[in-house]
């Protein structure tokens, strides 16, 4: 993996190595007196809106919040131990990471070559072509805006459930409702998108303290648990720990194979820095940095506390059927004294605490990037506004936050409520996959590199990734139960509740909204080098209004 030093790599014309929307020979006005940033995100077509106050740190705070390690493995117990047993949280987690990492790798170089808001959509426009990219932006950006959107209420209602938990342990006789989760869970949601509406600079040192507290409190856990364990003798034997105990209707490879769900939800918020790249200083290397940082970072305390509990667990089916509705809770009640239990299932809420705001953070600038490309249609022009005294997309954040509380209407209907994880899995590694498989596929190595790039290893990488994902996302939409035990209770209802949008969106793009949206929109003036776009001809010293092929006389840098 290859890096260049700090600062704006340029080619003959003037133009950052970065891939972009222009054509060839299309360069941004006034391009020398820009900061390499702003240089490199004017070649991809958009004007700086946000302050650059994020740093590789400070990305890689808010991802490493995002994808909030102790709770998320605490909230999906019921995906990953609750169908395939141990071996899901050992051997399980070790091949599937192997897989993700490759994803990571992949989308690290994009980022590094396109560091916009829009990421992966605007990656998957630009490689795609002019023929093929509106489409491919279009499913993109929309898949990657469901994951985005279904992050804050799966991980706040992950959070409240805990809470309630809290609260049974303490006093056996409460016994927490769907109401009163709801109302939790929404609480958290309002206080979270409070503080995403705050300036950019308090944002990042609000994920900085809440990523200190991620580390801190997983290493704390990841003590207290092996030394404070009440279980005589203390750890599993290894053939229970690495070994499958199958909790499904299905072969034990097909639970194992469900039971990735757990880990691809956990291991899928090392994204957020692309999403964060206008707001990133030296944004092509801190970019990529923070995603690598994030993935490795997960991968390697993920794998140390899932081995913890693969090897203290003593009764899987009690702590995935347990009366106190939170799997976690159980387990520590399970394995250590009620105070330790306490102590870290309070550890693990300011965590989710914390997660919760990262995940906020992160969908309002992707509502934002897509908005500002007319994504939205009529809703796109209050969502691209950036607030003029915070300068944050204070309407993306409402808007997601009042979808993200209709989502969580799915809390009274049983099982529908486990939707919400696996539209976050499925739909984020189809938004990763999509721009990683045609630039394998189709564009190569015709692309642009940015300064941070895999080398010969781009490739093989790429297709690793690829095909880790075409394999895993159909098992993901298995119910746990088949035959006739199969009930509308138990029905898995992500192809209906992820499945159903998705082909409203692809219908909508094909009656209308491939009349209207192009991909995204320059938002910049900038001037052509003796080349044609759509026929026009382009005299130099000529400003082109690509949209209309307008042409005005000025002068140039």
């Amino acid at each position: 993996m290859a890096a260049s030093q700090p600062g704006r790599a340029s080619h003959g014309d003037g133009a950052p190595a970065v891939t972009t929307v222009f054509a060839d020979g299309d360069v941004p006005d006034n391009i020398d007196a820009m900061s390499g940033d702003e240089a490199d995100l004017a070649a991809l077509g958009y004007k700086q809106e946000f302050k650059r106050e994020f740093s590789a740190w400070t990305s890689f705070a808010v991802s490493f919040a995002v994808m909030g390690l102790l709770p998320s493995i605490a909230t999906t117990m019921w995906y990953g131990i609750g169908y395939a047993g141990p071996a899901a949280n050992t051997w399980g987690w070790l091949v599937s990471v192997v897989f993700i990492l490759c994803i990571a790798a992949s989308m690290a170089e994009l980022a590094s070559s396109m560091p916009t808001s829009g990421g992966l959509y605007y990656a998957a426009a630009v490689l795609a072509g002019p023929k093929y990219g509106p489409m491919a932006a279009w499913v993109t950006g929309w898949s990657n805006w469901f994951v985005q959107v279904t992050g804050a209420p799966s991980v706040n209602w992950g959070g409240a459930s805990m809470i309630l938990a809290a609260a049974s342990i303490v006093n056996p006789s409460y016994v927490p409702t769907n109401y009163q989760t709801f109302l939790l869970t929404t609480f958290l949601m309002i206080i979270h998108a409070c503080i995403s509406s705050m300036p950019t600079l308090w944002i990042a040192h609000f994920n900085s303290v809440g990523t200190v507290i991620n580390v801190l409190a997983l290493i704390v856990t990841i003590i207290i648990i092996p030394t404070m364990t009440t279980n005589e003798p203390k750890f599993q034997p290894n053939s229970v720990a690495w070994g499958i105990q199958n909790f499904t209707d299905w072969p034990d490879g097909v639970a194992v194979l469900m039971s990735f769900l757990a880990i691809c939800w956990t291991m899928s918020g090392y994204d957020a820095p692309f999403h964060l790249a206008e707001e990133c200083s030296n944004a092509s290397i801190a970019s990529p940095r923070a995603i690598i940082m994030t993935a490795a970072t997960g991968s390697v305390f993920g794998f140390v506390l899932n081995t913890i509990i693969a090897y203290t667990i003593t009764d899987v089916d009690a702590v995935i059927n347990t009366e106190l509705g939170q799997p976690w809770a159980a387990y520590l009640i399970q394995v250590l004294p009620q105070n330790a239990a306490l102590a870290v299932l309070g550890l693990t809420i300011v965590c989710a605490f914390s997660m919760g705001q990262g995940c906020m953070v992160a969908a309002s600038r992707v509502c934002f990037a897509y908005a500002r490309d007319d994504c939205f249609g009529v809703l796109s022009k209050p969502l691209k506004k950036v607030n003029r005294y915070t300068l944050t997309p204070v309407n993306a954040v409402w808007f997601n936050t009042f979808v993200g509380i209709l989502l969580l209407l799915l809390i009274f209907g049983g099982a529908a409520i486990d939707a919400i994880f696996s539209i976050g899995a499925i739909a984020a590694f189809v938004a990763f996959s999509i721009p990683i498989f045609i630039k394998i596929a189709f564009v190569r190595n015709k692309s642009r590199r940015g300064p941070w790039h895999l080398g010969p290893f781009s490739l093989p990488i790429g297709v690793l990734g690829c095909a880790f994902v075409l394999v895993i996302l159909p098992f993901f939409n298995f119910p746990s139960v088949n035959g006739a035990d199969l009930t509308p209770e138990l029905m898995n209802w992500t192809s209906l509740v992820y499945g159903a949008p998705m082909l409203f969106i692809i219908i909508w793009f094909y009656v209308d909204a491939h009349k209207w949206f192009k991909g995204p929109k320059i938002n910049i003036s900038h001037h052509m080098h003796y080349n044609e776009i759509e026929g026009l001809k382009v005299a130099p010293n000529k400003n082109v209004d690509v949209e209309t092929g307008s042409t005005s006389k000025s002068s140039t840098a």
